[in-house]
């Protein structure tokens, strides 16, 4: 070995009691690091090790939009408001279903009933009631022109929606190999530089950080276009994954 580089040697005891902040400061510098750290099976042994991260991100058209339609109701009564919502609700349920969506798919994300104050904050001037139903709609092609049949038949008052993945493991499982074939190259640049080789792999650890399958995009109430349909640009979704990998060194 080329007499220019150093290696890092570290005590075991140092080692093993530093070994939560030593993954942590790589973690946060994500640059690869040579060592050599004493075996912890042998007395007076050196096992070589290289510490290389790897990052990958892999983008996807959703093939799944999340759509949250909520309706409200508002009376002098908390039971008149209830039962009006009902009616609502009702009609809203019945436009879903009629395109096609399973019950599977149709779900009640929220409810809520309760009064409302006058500007005093004292009086109690009416109540209000609301639901939000939320839609898996498998068709994000044709996503815009279910909102226009939510809004426009079903009488819903405020939409959200987002889009996914149906199988988000698939796109992170092909970019967590590209982001150990990442950390690899690393370890090979590094290596080459050191005039050494990279031997096997001795640990593989994912430290991405989990996001929402579905990311949201909450707006206000849709206006009734005039014969036109919603238009909703879709995209791509960027799936992203790090991992560190450790090697030997042959």
């Amino acid at each position: 070995m080329p007499q220019s580089f150093r290696l890092l040697v570290i005590p075991i005891a140092v080692v093993v009691a530093c070994s939560v902040a030593v993954t942590a400061v790589i973690v946060a510098s994500r640059a690869p690091v040579l060592v050599n750290v004493r075996s912890a099976t042998t007395a007076s042994g050196i096992d070589s090790a290289i510490l290389a991260s790897g990052d990958a991100t892999v983008s996807k058209k959703p093939d799944l939009a999340l759509l949250n339609a909520g309706i409200e109701s508002r009376a002098s009564t908390a039971a008149t408001a209830q039962s009006d919502l009902a009616t609502k609700v009702a009609k809203l349920i019945a436009r879903i279903k009629s395109l096609g969506v399973v019950d599977k798919d149709l779900s009640t994300s929220g409810y809520w009933i309760g009064p409302e104050y006058g500007s005093t904050g004292q009086t109690i001037t009416g109540y209000r009631a609301g639901e939000q139903l939320q839609v898996k709609w498998h068709n994000v092609d044709t996503v815009g022109r279910t909102l226009d049949a939510i809004v426009q038949e079903g009488g819903a008052t405020n939409i959200s929606i987002g889009f996914g993945l149906s199988n988000p493991k698939a796109a992170q499982a092909e970019a967590r190999a590209l982001a150990i074939a990442d950390a690899k190259a690393k370890a090979q640049a590094m290596a080459s530089a050191a005039g050494v080789h990279v031997g096997q792999v001795i640990r593989v650890s994912d430290v991405s950080i989990i996001r929402t399958p579905y990311p949201y995009t909450y707006g206000a109430a849709l206006a009734a276009p005039d014969k036109a349909v919603t238009q909703v640009p879709v995209g791509d979704l960027d799936v992203q994954v790090s991992v560190e990998v450790d090697y030997s060194i042959a």
